[in-house]
């Protein structure tokens, strides 16, 4: 501390100095005497100009030190004396406005030097302007978006707080009696005091420890000499506890409330962050993060024994014991499906609990929310599940190793994965398939068999213990009980029924059950009724826990007891598992990538990685290509096909039905009849038909040639299953217009009634048509006949072959109806019995055994090929009858009827074709590629469909490199923001 020397500058400052005053002044005399000399000197007649050093080793002053006034000198003679008399008021006065500048300057003074330090501190702090970013936005807008006066006002008044309060006097009256109990030496009365001690130094802990001071003071022996004494003292004891009671119930009210009210405003935050009050993207949660990984996982089947370790919580247990009472009570929503003693539960249903501003449900393949606090919201997300789990099992079966992915957000809802298994039964009943139970066993063995997965076994407290199926599963799946978690429901009934409540503490504590677990919880699930909210099965299982006789008697601890501390519980282990082995899985996950890259290279150097999805895309393209390229084939080429193909249909019944028949007649007018009705029978019935399934067959070929012949620069043989399936459903699906039909009909018929060739050319396109089908019927003909009569003795001599027993009968048969046809050139089509009888016996005289039904055989071949023969001949004199058809054949003993029929066949067949050709190019065609585009989008949203179409090693490679790529990333990211969190 600097202290004033003896010496100042002037007499100002030595009256501000004074010798016996010490007070500190963050002001060095340095700096405070220009000041003074500032405010003081120029009022001072004795001011001296010249500054005197000052003093460094000043001594701090304050301007609230008392001033020492001098005495004022004697002045000589009267004068001086009255003046001093009459003037000691204004020196007075003086010295009072001297204080006033004293006052001013140390007040300027000291606002001086405090900035200057304020100033020199400033500079030394480090500048965290440019560490802004590490505080939150949120934090810096808390004042804008909430309502600070609201929330002090909604905090309970320090009276409220006080009546509350337990009355430590009376705590305190009976704590120092308890203490007298201390020196009884009673080893229960010692039990219960310190329990008792324990409580009051741990109000937090009072709902646990006080069933141990009941149980404790309860043990307490009566001795015959002090009974009234001990009477007593255990009413006071009593009247402890029954305050201790009252005081938790308060309590717990009050933590009820302010949970409450702290929901509220945690619903509040997340409903404006949902908005983006920041305007910023929102994050997924971690949660959700998580259950997106397991949601890959379930579909991932990897080749490279790279097996799902990832925690999950998976709840098993008995059928109807009470796990999806369990599961609903976590989740906070009556969301599944239930059923009065019946399996409900068929498949596997992957449940995703998170926290968030409302309380929704939403299935992992679907947009829509269902709110769960709107009651046909709830009904129909229990009639969805119901329906997806009936879906998921395959026909012959009763459960399903399918998962049902459902997410479920709410305020307040503790953040895990949970899995609800088919319950486990012992006997298959009526109406079940006969491997029932042994699939619900292998499901459940295929969750709990996972060394992170943490089992949830649900045990029934109403039946009796030994008819437990599920705790000897888990024993085996866990035998240490180290991710176990035992949770005994229904124990209302439990306490009603049994009439030993201490097997419920042993069950609790583990001693009864060969199985171990982390822990043991006791829960109660409601009364047994589908419409009990989740708030009425809440407040009756707090009233059931408050009043049992188990809690009060110390059988059940007060953390082993209702849903939420289960969920709770159940929370922190699945998260303490989830950080303690995600890195090890993700690390796993590196490796099998690793492997499957280094596999596609050396097999697949040269090829993009496509999986089975990208590949569909590329060949439905390709698909597209060429069902567009039919509607670039040329109307020519359209209806040359489908002329040459219906000719081909029809030609065998033009000959044989109407042709024949017609030839057969003697005149020519005769012919002509027989052929118009021949012909009108045919357009009406047949033709039209024959016609429509010619032009569909023609489009099917053509699409099928396409398809076959496209040869793009990416041609890949992988593609070929899945064309020839999409052609195959595109044909199938395909209808044609029948609405055509009618109209074809009558253009058929006008067709065909029309007998006028006009000119020479046309009627060379007949000749040449009628001669060509001729031909080809009589090349076919002679094919029969050869067949049947075996080889000539050319090709006997040649091959060395020989005609067969029936082949030399026939051939004898031929020879004799041969020499009847020479006889009779212009016999009819049809042997009569008396010929067939001839023929016969003349073949038995040339010791030939045949048949009558052979004899008619071979005549109806023979005549085919003598009428076509004698057609042929007939058709060349035609040739140059075109001007006698002019004149109706007047005058003329040719006849060229058949010509014109062919002519009017052949036109007929010109007119179907362009016909046909105009509603394929117009209508089918597009109708076609429509069915195309349909059922390639059918197999794309058909999963299974996709798989079967496109496979191989190729494919399945670059799926699994997909997926593991897609499941590393999302683990790594998980990581990272579970590092965050921490």
């Amino acid at each position: 501390m600097l202290r004033a020397g003896s010496t100042v500058a002037c007499s100002a400052c030595r009256n501000l100095l004074p010798s016996r005053v010490g007070l500190r002044f963050r002001m060095p005399l340095q700096k405070l005497h220009p000041l003074s000399c500032a405010i003081h000197h120029c009022f001072s007649p004795s001011t001296n100009p010249q500054r005197p050093p000052h003093c460094s080793a000043a001594r701090r002053f304050t301007s609230l030190s008392r001033l020492p006034i001098r005495p004022a000198k004697a002045r000589r003679g009267g004068h001086g004396r009255q003046q001093q008399r009459n003037f000691w008021a204004a020196r007075l006065a003086a010295r009072l406005l001297k204080l006033r500048y004293i006052l001013l300057g140390s007040a300027v003074g000291g606002g001086y030097t405090a900035k200057k330090t304020y100033d020199e501190w400033k500079d030394m702090l480090p500048d965290l302007s440019e560490y802004t970013w590490i505080v939150p936005d949120f934090v810096w807008e808390l004042s804008e978006n909430f309502d600070l006066d609201k929330l002090t006002s909604a905090l309970p008044e320090m009276e409220e707080i006080a009546k509350i309060l337990p009355d430590m006097e009376k705590i305190g009256e009976n704590f120092t009696f308890l203490k007298s109990l201390l020196s009884s030496g009673m080893s229960s009365e010692v039990f219960g005091a310190s329990g008792l001690r324990l409580l009051l130094e741990t109000a937090s802990e009072a709902s646990l420890k006080a069933p141990e001071i009941h149980s404790a003071t309860a043990a307490v022996p009566e001795s015959g000499d002090k009974q009234f004494k001990k009477s007593s003292d255990k009413e006071k004891v009593d009247q402890l506890q029954e305050e201790l009671l009252r005081t938790q119930m308060k309590y717990q009210r009050m933590l009820e409330r302010l949970e409450k009210e702290n929901k509220e405003l945690r619903k509040v935050v997340l409903q404006k962050d949902d908005k983006g009050i920041h305007q910023r993207k929102v994050k997924k949660s971690l949660i959700d993060m998580y259950s997106e990984v397991l949601d890959i996982l379930s579909d991932y089947d990897s080749n490279y024994n790279t097996q799902d370790h990832l925690p999950r919580v998976v709840v098993v247990g008995d059928q109807s014991a009470g796990k999806t009472s369990v599961l609903e009570m976590i989740a906070q929503a009556r969301i599944f499906p239930r059923g009065s003693g019946e399996m409900m539960t068929r498949s596997p249903v992957k449940v995703t609990l998170s926290e968030g501003p409302h309380h929704v449900a939403m299935f992992k393949d679907s947009t829509r929310e269902f709110d769960l606090g709107k009651e046909e919201d709830l009904a129909a997300l229990r009639h969805e599940i119901e329906l997806r789990m009936r879906k998921s099992v395959k026909e012959g079966q009763t459960v399903s190793a399918e998962t049902i992915s459902l997410n479920v957000k709410g305020p307040g809802i503790q953040r895990m994965v949970l899995v609800d298994l088919p319950g486990v039964i012992s006997t298959v009943t009526t109406g079940m398939a006969t491997d029932t139970k042994d699939t619900i066993f292998s499901i459940s063995r295929a969750y709990m068999q996972n060394p992170n997965a943490i089992i949830l076994c649900i045990q029934d407290g109403s039946v009796d213990a030994e008819r437990s199926i599920v705790t000897d599963l888990v024993s085996q799946m866990d035998p240490h009980g180290r991710r176990t978690i035992f949770v005994l429901t229904k124990v209302d009934l439990a306490e009603k029924n049994l009439a030993s409540p201490n097997r419920i503490q042993q069950i609790v504590e583990g001693k009864l059950f060969p199985m171990k677990a982390l822990g043991y919880f006791a829960v109660v699930t409601g009364k047994g009724s589908s419409s009990e909210s989740i708030e009425s099965i809440k407040d009756y299982e707090e009233d059931f826990f408050q009043n049992s006789r188990l809690l009060r008697d110390g059988m059940l601890k007060a953390h082993q007891v209702t849903t939420k501390n289960l969920s709770l519980a159940v929370s922190d282990c699945f998260w303490k598992m989830v950080r303690e082995s995600v890195e090890q899985q993700a690390d796993a996950f590196k490796a099998s990538r690793f492997n499957l890259e280094t596999e596609w290279k050396n097999n697949y150097p040269r090829l993009r990685e496509l999986d089975r999805n990208e590949l569909f895309e590329k060949a439905k393209n390709e698909i597209l290509d060429e069902v567009i390229s039919l509607s670039q084939v040329t109307p020519k080429h359209w209806e040359s096909i489908l002329q040459k193909k219906l000719w081909e249909r029809v030609s065998t019944h033009v000959i044989e039905n109407i042709y024949l028949p017609a030839a057969q007649t003697m005149n020519s007018g005769t012919f002509n009849t027989t052929v118009d009705i021949k012909l009108k029978q045919w357009t009406d019935k047949q033709l039209p038909h024959k016609a429509l399934e010619v032009a569909w067959e023609t489009l099917q070929e053509e699409f099928a040639r396409f398809m076959a012949e496209y040869k793009g620069k990416d041609q890949d043989d992988i593609f070929d299953k899945l064309k020839e399936a999409v052609k195959d459903e595109s044909i199938k699906r395909h209808k044609w217009n029948e609405s055509a039909m009618d109209s074809l009909r009558v253009i058929q018929h006008n067709a065909l009634e029309d007998r006028s060739i006009t000119d020479k050319p046309q009627w060379d396109s007949a000749i040449e048509f009628m001669e060509e089908t001729l031909q080809s019927r009589l090349k076919d003909t002679e094919s029969v006949i050869a067949d049947m009569v075996g080889p000539n003795w050319k090709q006997r001599w040649m091959s060395w072959t020989n005609r067969t027993p029936e082949q030399h009968v026939r051939n004898e048969t031929k020879n004799e109806l041969e020499r009847l046809l020479k006889l009779h050139d212009d016999h009819t089509a049809y042997l009569a019995n008396d010929e067939v009888t001839t023929v016969r016996k003349n073949l038995e005289a040339r010791g030939v055994e045949v048949d009558p039904v052979l004899i008619k055989d071979t005549w109806h071949q023979l005549y085919r090929r003598h009428f076509l023969q004698k057609s042929l001949f007939h058709c060349n004199l035609c040739r140059r009858g075109f001007y006698y058809y002019q004149r109706h054949f007047v005058d003329s003993e040719l006849e060229c009827n058949d010509v014109v029929l062919f002519w009017r066949i052949q036109r007929m067949l010109s007119i179907t074709a362009n016909t046909l050709r105009q509603q394929l190019t117009n209508t089918e065609v597009r109708r076609l590629e429509k069915n195309v585009k349909e059922v390639l989008e059918d197999f794309g949203e058909d999963s299974e469909k996709k798989v079967q179409l496109i496979t191989g090693r190729r494919v399945q490679l670059a799926e699994d490199l997909k997926k593991v790529r897609e499941i590393q990333e999302k683990l790594e990211a998980f990581i990272e923001a579970l590092h965050k969190e921490k």
